[in-house]
Order: structure tokens, then C-alpha cells, then sequence
């Protein structure tokens, strides 16, 4: 008797049942699996919430919002955040908020933190302004993009977001290493989220993530984590001039390293204990 099941319907059906397994075994398929289903899950949720944001265009109070519903992206590929520090965030001030930048996954993070945060945008890269719905929402929210290849625009585009921050008294995310790093330390900055504080007289608000111990692009690694969000008192520039450029940059860097060090040591110290 003929089989009643085609063969992309037993095919489907195969995989389907080796699912498990591949999730077990294969460091590979788990890395590429849990990153497929957070981007899957936020560009659906983002394209849901299309119409609500639509209502108040450009408005960062959009972010509060779409941090309600992405944030439990994080339960999916089984990330818990611990927020520290969320008692320097004062609602009534503009700040510029530099933080390090290990991967995509920080985004996360920051949905946690978006409802004490309130009105705070963040300096994005322009190609991520063209990734659907996830761009376009985004955009929608505040979100700066900027392309660092057209440098005269891109600080443009830089010094009308610090004239909204001042005007609107909302703070403005910055990533001053400029691209992503997860080697167990944080790259030299650059110089240009300190410039606009220096000029506006706008305080510098850092912020740390721990390392990703559980995250590894070359060997495919992505385990389940936990991640320390450590928010660092505000650092004044009242009277600073650029001048003082330099100074701020690596003051404001070697304190977060101290703390991006004893973060990271306190949860490979919480990882054997339970153990």
C-alpha cells in the first residue's frame, strides 16, 4: 500500500524529531538556534507593535514600551539580568550614557533597564535603520543612526541628539568602543560621546555588563547566563573643556573596567558555589 505522508512532510517530520538531540549535542546548532528565535521573536514583536508606535512618531517613550513585551526574548534563549546601581538614574537630568558593547544580546539588557531609564534613545549604526521591522520601529522610538563613514554628517546628526537630550531632558546611549568586544575586557574608547558632553556640559552616565562568559562567536558557544548590569554614579563635566578630553575618556573607562572585573569575578563566584 502507498505511503499516505509525502516526503518534505517525513522530512519535516525527521527533523522535528532530532531536534532535541541537535539541541543537546551540538554547541553549533544551539548558538545559531537561539539567535535565530531572539531576533525571530523581537522583529515579530516589533512588527505587532508597529501600529502603537505609529501614534507617537520619533517619541523614546516608544522604547518603554516595545521593553514590555522584547524583553522576554531574554527567558527564550535563557539569559537573567541582575540590575545594579538603577538608584543614579534621576529622570530630571540628561545624561550621556556610554556602556561596553560585547554582542547583540546587550540590547536585552537594556529592555530590562528601559522602564527605570524612561526617556533614553541610543546612537545605532545606519544598516540597522534597513533591517525591517525592527529598524523602522526602532527609528519610530528615537533611535539615532548614524553612518561613522560620513563623519561630518554622522556629527551632525550626533549634535542635534544632544540639543533634543538638553531640550527634552532625555539621555542619550552611546557604545564609545565603537564596536563589539567579549574577550574579558573593554577596548579604548573613542573620543566622541565625550566631546558632546564636554560641549553640552551634560554629565557621563556609565553604565557596565559583565562579561558573556557564557557567549562564544568563534567556538559557537551560547549557554545559559547571567549578566550584571552595573550602573556607575554620574560623572560631572561642569567647567570641563576639551582640554580635559582625554582625562574623562580614561577615568571614565578605568572605572568601568574596575567594576566590569569584580562583576564578572562575582559570578564565576556565584557559578561554583552552585556548583
Amino acid at each position: 500500500m502507498a505511503s499516505s505522508y509525502s516526503y518534505p512532510e517525513l522530512f519535516l517530520a525527521g527533523f522535528i524529531f532530532i531536534l532535541p538531540f541537535l539541541y543537546e549535542k551540538s554547541n553549533v546548532f544551539r548558538y545559531y538556534l537561539k539567535f535565530f528565535l531572539y531576533y525571530a521573536y523581537v522583529l515579530i514583536t516589533c512588527t505587532v507593535l508597529l501600529p502603537v508606535v505609529l501614534v507617537y512618531p520619533r517619541d523614546v517613550t516608544n522604547l518603554i514600551v516595545a521593553s514590555r513585551f522584547c524583553r522576554y526574548a531574554s527567558h527564550i534563549v535563557g539569559i537573567e539580568w541582575e540590575l545594579r546601581g538603577m538608584e543614579h538614574w534621576n529622570n530630571d537630568e540628561c545624561y550621556i550614557v556610554i556602556s561596553n558593547h560585547q554582542s547583540s544580546l546587550d540590547i536585552l539588557g537594556m529592555f530590562e533597564m528601559w522602564p527605570v531609564m524612561k526617556r533614553c534613545t541610543v546612537v545605532a549604526k545606519r544598516p540597522l535603520m534597513f533591517t525591517g521591522a525592527f529598524g523602522f520601529g526602532a527609528w519610530l522610538s528615537g533611535l539615532v543612526f548614524i553612518d561613522r563613514l560620513k563623519t561630518d554628517r554622522a556629527r551632525k546628526l550626533m549634535k542635534e541628539a544632544t540639543e533634543r537630550v538638553i531640550k527634552q531632558k532625555t539621555k542619550l546611549w552611546i557604545f564609545p568602543e565603537g564596536a563589539r568586544y567579549n574577550k574579558g575586557s573593554i577596548q579604548s574608547f573613542k573620543k566622541g560621546a565625550f566631546y558632546l558632553a564636554i560641549d553640552a556640559q551634560i554629565p557621563i552616565m556609565p553604565v557596565v555588563f559583565s562579561q558573556y562568559y557564557f557567549l562564544d562567536s568563534e567556538t559557537k558557544t551560547f549557554e545559559p547566563g547571567k549578566v550584571v548590569i552595573t550602573t556607575l554614579p554620574p560623572i560631572s563635566t561642569k567647567g570641563m573643556t576639551r582640554n580635559d578630553l582625554d582625562a574623562l575618556s580614561e577615568m571614565a573607562r578605568q572605572q568601568m573596567l574596575d567594576v566590569f572585573h569584580e562583576a564578572s569575578k562575582d559570578l564565576v563566584m556565584q557559578i561554583k558555589i552552585a556548583v
